[in-house]
């Protein structure tokens, strides 16, 4: 029988890998074909990075934010990522028949306005309309490039034994927020996604050290999918400390009674760092004087020894394994 793509292919987790080696990578490998967040490429004068990314967010208005938001600081960030600042972005939509107008200039105010934060230029653009039901409301695609600091070289391969792993701010606050604007559950918190732009945020860690090996926004999937894809890419692995990571009052409380995995959440505006352990604190001390880091924390470490796992010490001392992503990640946002 042949095969066919399941919602569990787009979420995020082990489906979503084998998909993208089995069909993208065969078909596509070339020595620029990156596993990171944008590619990082050569060009007289230095080095630009390039990546581009897809939003079909429901619904496409959420507390904290909208899809235009979102794309925007999806993109910057994946940039950000690669050591690059933010310069060019194209966008593209397609829009259902019968779509708000006046939303769609919400949509597009936003992505004006978080721009102009990020400090990156709407260049270029395409717009379809579909038939009514071809399209849920509005998809966006956002292509950007950026010019990668002098001095930068972060990837997922990058990760060696001694670092610590920190992450910018407290965790699953986008994923959270989204479940809850569904209405789908009779649950009410005082809660808003973590949607931002990080441009800003990396550039002021960079400016304290070059010496990053890894950068990663926790994205879908979330913290606990971006380890894994760290541990499986640089052939290490990673010890969390449970009582460490950042998760606010209302997600907690959210996870505990649905019983979700925080770290399984997605963010939007939180960001994964490897660096030497020599660099941490000074790294944590920039962070938490940002606009968009100011719980930022040193959550792990990471290990010679089980090489691809991710284990976790518990609050009561005990050691256990993440369990690793796979099938369909709950909430699924996009």
């Amino acid at each position: 029988m042949d095969q066919v793509i399941t919602l569990a292919h787009g979420a995020g987790g082990k489906q979503t890998s084998e998909l993208i080696t089995g069909i993208f990578k065969k078909h596509f490998d070339n020595p620029d074909l990156t596993a990171d967040d944008a590619a990082v490429l050569d060009f007289p004068g230095g080095k630009l990075a390039f990546t581009t990314d897809g939003f079909i967010v429901s619904p496409a208005d959420f507390p904290g934010g909208n899809i235009g938001k979102l794309s925007i600081c999806g993109t910057v960030n994946d940039l950000s990522c690669m050591g690059a600042i933010p310069l060019y972005l194209a966008c593209s939509f397609v829009i259902e028949e019968g779509f708000s107008v006046r939303k769609l200039d919400e949509i597009a105010a936003a992505m004006e306005k978080t721009a102009g934060e990020a400090g990156i230029r709407i260049v270029a653009g395409d717009t379809k309309v579909a038939g009514k039901g071809q399209v849920d409301g509005v998809f966006i695609t956002t292509t950007g490039i950026g010019r990668v600091m002098d001095g930068v070289h972060t990837a997922g391969a990058n990760a060696k034994p001694g670092d610590a792993v920190i992450v910018t701010g407290d965790i699953g606050r986008h994923g959270c927020a989204i479940l809850l604007a569904r209405n789908e559950f009779d649950i009410s918190a005082d809660l808003t996604s973590d949607c931002a732009p990080l441009a800003g945020t990396v550039q002021s860690m960079f400016a304290v050290t070059k010496d990053i090996h890894v950068l990663r926004d926790a994205t879908r999937g979330g913290v606990g999918t971006v380890l894994y894809e760290i541990a499986g890419q640089s052939n290490v692995g990673i010890r969390l400390n449970r009582k460490n990571i950042p998760v606010s009052g209302e997600v907690s409380g959210v996870c505990g009674m649905l019983g979700l995995e925080p770290l399984y959440l997605a963010c939007e505006g939180r960001l994964v760092v490897f660096a030497p352990e020599s660099e941490a604190a000074a790294l944590v001390s920039i962070l938490r004087r940002g606009p968009y880091s100011g719980n930022a924390a040193v959550i792990g470490e990471v290990t010679a020894d089980n090489a691809g796992r991710v284990v976790v010490n518990t609050e009561i001392g005990a050691e256990t394994m993440l369990p690793p992503p796979g099938g369909e990640l709950l909430p699924r946002i996009c």
